[in-house]
C-alpha cells in the first residue's frame, strides 16, 4: 500500500504541470472537493456506521489543516524562494521524522536501527533530489513543509484503528475545503473555469492522487506502524525519477542512480526492522 502512494505521489508530478497556471488555492479545495464526495460514496456504500467523536473531529481538523492546507501554501511559498531539489531534499527528511516522533506519539521509544536506516533512505532521496540554491526564507518554508507532511501522519495514525482509513480520508478531504475557500477569501483569489488539460489534471489530482493514494497511505500506516511506513516516503523522488524518464526521455545521472541503490538499501533494513503488531481496521 505505501508503495503504490509513493508511486502515485512520484508519479503525479508530471500531471501537475498542467495546472502551475491555475490559481493555486481554487485547485486545490476542487480537488479536494472531488475526493471527499467520492470517499463520501465509499462511506455510505459500507455497511460500518462509524462517525468521528468531537475529539477526533480536532484531530482531523488538524490533519487537514497541517497535511493538506498548510502543506500547500508551504509549498507556493517555498517554491518561490527555492529550487524544487532543494525544497524536495529536505521534505524528504520525513521518514527520519516519522521514525523518531511515530513511537513517541505511541509512548514507546524510538527504535534505533529504524532510525538509521530512516536515515539511509534520506541520503538516497537526497541523492536522487540533486543540488539547487535556495535563500533563508526557502529553507524556513521547506522546514515547515517537513512539518506539515509528517503532521499529515502523525495527527491521523491514532484514528485509523477505528475509523479506518476512508473515513480518515474523507473527513480530512472535506474540512479542507472550507479552510482553502477562507485562504481564497483572504489572498483575494479568484477562481476561472479550467481549461480541459486543468480539469483532467484536476480531477486525477482528485480521484487517484487523493483518494486512492490517502486510502492506500493509511491502510499501509495502519498496518506497518507510522515509522516503518515513513520509510516508504524516500521512494517518492526515486519515482518521479522513473516517470521523467519515461514521459520526458531524461536520463537519471549516475549520482541519481546511486541514490535509487542507497533508498533501496535502506527500505530493505528497515522494513527487517520490527516494531510493535499493528491491528488492521476496516477501510
Amino acid at each position: 500500500m505505501c508503495v503504490t502512494t509513493s508511486a502515485i505521489l512520484g508519479g503525479s508530478f508530471t500531471v501537475s504541470r498542467e495546472i502551475l497556471s491555475y490559481p493555486a488555492l481554487s485547485g486545490q479545495a476542487m480537488r479536494y472537493s472531488v475526493a471527499a464526495l467520492a470517499l463520501f460514496a465509499v462511506v455510505a456504500a459500507g455497511r460500518r456506521r462509524v462517525r468521528p467523536t468531537a475529539r477526533e473531529f480536532v484531530r482531523l481538523a488538524a490533519v487537514a489543516a497541517t497535511g493538506l492546507v498548510a502543506f500547500n501554501l508551504l509549498l507556493l511559498f517555498s517554491l518561490r524562494h527555492a529550487d524544487p531539489a532543494v525544497v524536495g531534499t529536505i521534505v524528504g527528511g520525513s521518514p527520519l521524522l516519522l521514525a523518531l516522533l511515530g513511537p513517541l506519539q505511541e509512548g514507546r521509544r524510538p527504535a534505533l536501527r529504524l532510525v538509521a536506516s530512516a536515515s539511509v533512505v534520506v541520503v538516497g532521496a537526497a541523492l536522487v533530489q540533486g543540488g539547487g540554491s535556495a535563500d533563508a526564507y526557502g529553507i524556513l518554508g521547506a522546514l515547515g513543509l517537513l512539518v506539515a507532511e509528517a503532521a499529515f501522519s502523525l495527527f491521523a495514525a491514532p484514528l485509523l484503528p477505528r475509523l479506518g482509513a476512508v473515513r480518515v480520508s474523507a473527513w480530512s478531504t472535506a474540512l479542507a475545503v472550507p479552510m482553502l475557500v477562507l485562504g481564497m477569501a483572504a489572498t483575494g483569489e479568484a477562481p476561472r473555469t479550467p481549461t480541459a488539460a486543468e480539469a483532467g489534471s484536476l480531477l486525477f489530482l482528485g480521484l487517484v492522487l487523493t483518494v486512492l493514494a490517502f486510502v492506500a497511505w493509511y491502510t499501509g500506516v495502519n498496518g506497518l506502524g507510522i515509522e516503518r511506513a515513513g520509510v516508504f516516503v524516500g521512494l517518492v523522488p526515486v519515482f518521479a525519477l522513473l516517470t521523467l524518464a519515461a514521459v520526458d526521455g531524461v536520463v537519471p545521472q549516475p549520482l541519481q542512480v546511486a541514490g535509487v541503490l542507497v533508498v533501496t538499501g535502506g527500505l530493505v533494513a528497515g522494513l527487517r526492522v520490527r516494531t510493535p503488531a499493528r491491528s488492521l481496521a476496516p477501510t
